[in-house]
This record gives C-alpha cells, sequence and structure tokens, in this order.
C-alpha cells in the first residue's frame, strides 16, 4: 500500500519518499490578504489540510508551512481606497482568514510567515541571486535574468522560445520597467519605492520585493533547501512556482521541492468564479446562508483534488444530504451507545486496524484519491444507521453490540482524517425532526401525487417539508433534498 502522487514537475505518479525518513516537509502557498476568502481559497485550503491530515494518518512527523503575502498591489490599493494602511488591510484580512478556516474545521499551519516579516531572507536570496550572475540591479530594481537558468520551463512545460512567438504584440515597449528589463522575460526580485508606498531599505535602495521571490525566502527560511511538497493552486503553477525554483535552484544547486502538487479550480455554475459575472461567493457569505461548514468539505472531498469542480445549487444540496448520512452515522454511538452497552468517553480516539481502514488507505494511497476513501465512510454510515432504525422499532439490532462499536470507532476516525467531525451536544440533543428515511418517504409521496397530477397535495407535502426546514431541488435527475 505504498503512497504514490501525481508530481507535476515530472508529469508522473510516482512512489512517496521523503528527503527524511518519517518526516514531511509541507509548504502550501496561502492567500493574498486584500479581501475576505472565496470558494477556491476554501478548496484549497480543505485539500491541504486533508492531505496533512492523512500523511499524519499514516504516520509522517508534518510539519506544514502556510504564508502570507501581506505586501502587494491589491492591498495597496484597497488601503488608499479606504484611506488606510497597507499593514492594517492585511491584518484585518488574516483575521478574518483564521474566522473562515475555523468555521470550516482547517487546522491551524505550524506557522504562517508573512512576506513583511521576511525581509533578511529575502534581501539575502537576491543578493546571493546577484553574486552568482541571475540577477542584475536596474534604476532601484532588480530582476532576474531568466535565460541564466537553462532549466527555465521544467515545472509548466514552456519554452521560451514558444512563448517569444506570442509575445511582442503583447509587450507595450514604452513601459518604464520594460526599457529597464535586459529581456523582455526578466521578473522583478526587488522593486524601488514608489511615492506614498511603504518601502524598505536595502543595497540597491528603498523598495519593497517582488512576489515570488517572498515564497523562496519564507521556504528557505522555515524549512531549507530542499522540501517534500510544495503545493498551490493550479494557477501558480506559471509564473509562480516556475520562478520560485528558479531563484531557490539557482542559488542552492538543489531541488527546490521534490513534489509538486496542485488542485483544480473551482467554477460557479460551469462559469469561472468572477466579481463581474456576480458569481463570487466568499466562504462567509455560503456559510451564512447556512450550508453546513461540514456540507462545504464533503462537496470539494468527492471531487478528485487535481480536477475542477464546479460549485452549483443542485451540487451543494446532493453534498449536504451526504454529510447527513455520515453524520448520523457518527452520532450513532452517542445516541444509541448506552443502550447498546457501550462505555464512552467525549473526546476518545480510537486506534484502529481493520478490513475496512485497509481498503480506505489502500484507495487514498492512489494520489490522495479522497472521494474513493468517502465510499468506505458511506457504507459504514449507512449500515450504522441502518441498525439504529433497527434498534428503534425492534429494540435490538442485528448485529453483535461489540461489533457495531468496531464498526462506529471506525467511522469516527476515518471521518477525522478528512475533518468530518458531527456537533454532539447539538445534534443528540434533539427530540423532534425528520430522519432521513422519513424525509425520503415523504418525498416519494410527493411523487406519487405528481404523478398522478394531483398537484395541491404535491404543494402540501413541499410546504409541510419546508416548515421542517427541508428543501426540495427538482432537476431532471429527480429530487434532492437538504436540511436548512
Amino acid at each position: 500500500m505504498t503512497l504514490t502522487l501525481y508530481n507535476t514537475l515530472t508529469r508522473r505518479q510516482e512512489p512517496f519518499e521523503t528527503v527524511e525518513p518519517g518526516k514531511v516537509k509541507m509548504y502550501y502557498c496561502g492567500v493574498t490578504v486584500y479581501d475576505y476568502c472565496h470558494l477556491g481559497h476554501a478548496r484549497a485550503c480543505i485539500v491541504w489540510d486533508v492531505v496533512r491530515r492523512y500523511l499524519q494518518f499514516i504516520g509522517y512527523e508534518v510539519r506544514y508551512i502556510q504564508n502570507f503575502t501581506d505586501i502587494d498591489d491589491k492591498i495597496l490599493n484597497r488601503a488608499r481606497v479606504e484611506h488606510s494602511s497597507m499593514e492594517v488591510v492585511a491584518d484585518r484580512f488574516i483575521k478574518a482568514y483564521f474566522e473562515d478556516m475555523a468555521r470550516l474545521g482547517i487546522k491551524e499551519a505550524d506557522e504562517y510567515p508573512r512576506a513583511t516579516h521576511t525581509m533578511n531572507g529575502i534581501q539575502r536570496l537576491i543578493h546571493e541571486l546577484e553574486n552568482k550572475g541571475f540577477a542584475y540591479p536596474a534604476e532601484g530594481d532588480v530582476y532576474y535574468a531568466v535565460r541564466q537558468f537553462a532549466e527555465y520551463g521544467k515545472l509548466s512545460g514552456r519554452k521560451l522560445e514558444d512563448m517569444q512567438a506570442g509575445k511582442s504584440d503583447r509587450v507595450n515597449v514604452e513601459d518604464p520597467e520594460y526599457q529597464k528589463k535586459k529581456d523582455p522575460f526578466d521578473f522583478a526580485l526587488w522593486k524601488a519605492a514608489r511615492p506614498g508606498e511603504p518601502a524598505w531599505e536595502s543595497p540597491w535602495g528603498a523598495g519593497r520585493p517582488g512576489w515570488h521571490i517572498e515564497c523562496s525566502a519564507m521556504v528557505r527560511d522555515r524549512l531549507g533547501d530542499t522540501i517534500d511538497i510544495h503545493a498551490g493552486g493550479a494557477d501558480l503553477i506559471f509564473p509562480h512556482h516556475e520562478n520560485e525554483i528558479a531563484q531557490s535552484e539557482a542559488v542552492t544547486g538543489k531541488p527546490l521541492s521534490l513534489y509538486w502538487l496542485h488542485n483544480g479550480m473551482v467554477k460557479v455554475d460551469g462559469e469561472k468564479m468572477s466579481k463581474s459575472l456576480g458569481n463570487f461567493i466568499t466562504i462567509r457569505e455560503l456559510l451564512d446562508r447556512g450550508v453546513d461548514p461540514m456540507a462545504v468539505r464533503l462537496f470539494v472531498l468527492t471531487a478528485q483534488y487535481r480536477t475542477p469542480i464546479d460549485f452549483t445549487d443542485e451540487a451543494i444540496a446532493a453534498a449536504t444530504n451526504g454529510w447527513h448520512t455520515i453524520k448520523e452515522g457518527l452520532l450513532f454511538g452517542y445516541q444509541y451507545g448506552e443502550k447498546l452497552g457501550w462505555e464512552l468517553e467525549k473526546g476518545e480516539h480510537y486506534p484502529i486496524e481493520n478490513s475496512d481502514v485497509e481498503r480506505f488507505q489502500e484507495i487514498v494511497n492512489n494520489d490522495f484519491n479522497f472521494p474513493g476513501g468517502l465510499t468506505v465512510l458511506f457504507e459504514l454510515a449507512k449500515e450504522l444507521r441502518r441498525q439504529g432504525h433497527i434498534l428503534v422499532h425492534e429494540g435490538k439490532t442485528e448485529t453483535s453490540p461489540d461489533k457495531l462499536k468496531h464498526q462506529w470507532q471506525t467511522l469516527v476516525t476515518l471521518a477525522g482524517v478528512l475533518g468530518l467531525e458531527a456537533e454532539i451536544e447539538a445534534e443528540t440533543d434533539k427530540s423532534s425532526g425528520l430522519s432521513d428515511a422519513e424525509i425520503e418517504a415523504k418525498i416519494q409521496q410527493r411523487q406519487e401525487a405528481r404523478q398522478g397530477k394531483n398537484f395541491a397535495e404535491s404543494d402540501r407535502i413541499r410546504d409541510e417539508l419546508q416548515a421542517e426546514g427541508i428543501t426540495l431541488i427538482d432537476s431532471r435527475d429527480g429530487t434532492r433534498w437538504h436540511r436548512n
């Protein structure tokens, strides 16, 4: 059951071997803190949170670093609009980030370096690049000489000659920055100070770092020359991660990362998410609508992490239904354990070894196949739900209490690996409300009424379910539902 990962750098799936046996050094390119986090951020943060949890589950000691980009043109523009400062804007949205991630059940990273707190490391790296002939100063700016790095393009698969063919019509030769460069492909490592902007003193004059050099310096300062996993969204492959490789490896002569992993993008109703299209959804907007954070996690995990994912009302309703199934299984022990003679301690962790765990691990070891792993959870949850219904109606279960306890502990353990947790007090204290089976029965009654053209009865059942907090969504594939 060897873990194998698809490596963007080599374009193939490879066995996972770390620099230091049993330990993983992992870096995730985090957010630029100028606004609230959106669904794309939610997907990335959930994916890499679960990757980290899974690596720990199979025995690795993981050091997980996630940065904040806290100096950027977008942050500065927002500060101007708000008559504020870059630091105030950045601090506000870093605080908001932690609030949003806590609601989604994201475990905090081991460290969150900020670009503005890594200025010494950034300047040291630029100085080394300059000494090795990979960087040159130009009127207060410093640029990376791309053609000096022979392997440039190895991550993205892009070749300079191919990019050159289509670049000439996109270049503004009157641009002062373009005129400073020795080559159009060169990119900024350091930018000279502009009036009214924050600046730091440096050997090249007052200024601020370019975006790409920040991550190279933060990786090196926190994790060393070579790490095991460098993660981020697919939109960062070029130019950001490509430039990180060029900067870091030109200085160290070592691989920056053994494995480059990238999550796919999020679409909304088939369209790219953007404010101009009016489909831009922040995490807090979505959760404030009443969508369960665990349903959001499940929605993300039902797609292979490298593929695009489409956010629709139907998709989130399906994820909500799926979460209710798993939640019923997770709550089984707290609802029926005493009746079955179990002794439980809240928050107890269960070291489990059985065929279900082995099957889960074998599936997920294939390039973090979390959708496949979820099938094991659904099987366990549905069986526990079935046994719960039998216990309620017949006073006993078909399966022995000891075996049920083992199945429940297995579900709790595997759900924890995926970050899926039910709120025990809030759910077990409920004395009313329809079960999933009762809801499905009413939906079937409604369907029969519709087929008989008894639309008044159909509407009555819909209204009855709505009063119970159940929303129905009709589509060509049938009727889906979710709890509000």
